[in-house]
């Protein structure tokens, strides 16, 4: 009677071992951060990309390696979202203030009017002050190439839109490999983005505030 106990409670304790850990496996792989798949390829890394910054600087995707670092798309002017996005975005750079391994790169999709010149005093007025922070200026059919193809960022020129440009108010995350990274939702799926376009302090939602401190969470991670 006795045998028959001890199988029976060393098979209970085997099915809460199994079930510990498959708990703990899909927990932990749900902690992971993605890689953004690509057709054709497992993961997708940012693309060559020569631009000029605000200081007249010429930055290109190589000088950006071995730091973790945020992507936008924006333009100088923008009367609607771009306001709001880089104040999320002086939350993020405060946050890792004075961190050499961080960066943020902000691409215009007005490169005739933001030259490096309008690009320095936008950052003066907005309270970009990280060294790393980069408002890149540059071809203009390479800028909506890297935004359409290289990150899958809508972005484009409409007269009939406030200010004259059209863009998506997503943050693309970048590991210091160079490819695009991003947490997963509750099904395991990767969110792909991070929504900048919400003001953090929100009264209407928790949005924004919930996806900016997901991103800074995750920069951590990737650090």
């Amino acid at each position: 009677m006795k045998k028959y106990s001890y199988i029976g409670i060393s098979f209970i304790v085997l099915i809460f071992g199994i079930w510990v850990v498959s708990e703990y496996m899909s927990r932990n792989a749900s902690n992971e951060l993605a890689f953004i798949k690509q057709a054709g390829e497992s993961k997708r890394k940012v693309p060559d990309f020569k631009m000029i910054n605000q200081h007249n600087d010429t930055i290109t995707n190589k000088d950006l390696l071995g730091k973790v670092y945020v992507v936008e798309f924006f333009f100088a002017t923008c009367p609607t979202i771009c306001p709001i996005m880089n104040e999320n975005l002086v939350k993020v750079q405060n946050e890792f203030f004075g961190n050499p391994n961080f960066a943020i790169a902000s691409f215009t999709i007005n490169p005739e009017n933001d030259t490096p010149k309008v690009l320095k005093g936008y950052a003066q007025e907005n309270d970009i002050t990280h060294a790393n922070w980069h408002l890149l200026t540059g071809d203009r059919k390479k800028i909506y190439d890297l935004a359409r193809k290289g990150f899958s960022l809508y972005a484009r020129e409409d007269s009939k839109a406030e200010g004259g440009f059209e863009h998506s108010g997503f943050f693309a995350l970048i590991d210091k490999n160079g490819y695009l990274r991003s947490r997963r939702d509750e099904q395991g799926n990767p969110i792909v983005y991070y929504e900048g376009a919400t003001p953090y302090n929100s009264k209407k939602t928790n949005r924004g505030k919930q996806q900016i401190d997901w991103l800074i969470k995750d920069i951590k991670k990737l650090l």
